[in-house]
């Protein structure tokens, strides 16, 4: 199951450490899609997979309440622009 999200609202991350609502879905989310980052839960904790052009690691890692795991280079997401 992949969730989009906006990554914070009113300054507060929507990336937590642990859900503090009862989960709606009977499955583990897949892939978390924000207007930061890609993030991909894994059984070690949320991998930082990919992130917005123009926004660093750091910034994604201040936007987020949960522990994030950085595994090597993140890149950017790809922007694909269609010619009208």
């Amino acid at each position: 199951m992949i969730v989009a999200v906006q990554h914070a609202a009113r300054g507060v991350s929507k990336i937590v450490p642990e859900l503090s609502l009862p989960p709606t879905a009977g499955r583990r989310v897949s892939l978390v899609v924000t207007d930061l980052a890609v993030l991909k839960p894994t059984d070690d904790g949320l991998v930082l997979h990919e992130r917005a052009p123009g926004v660093s690691i750091e910034a994604v890692v201040a936007a987020t309440a949960a522990a994030l795991l950085i595994q090597g280079d993140v890149p950017e997401m790809p922007i694909l622009v269609e010619a009208a």
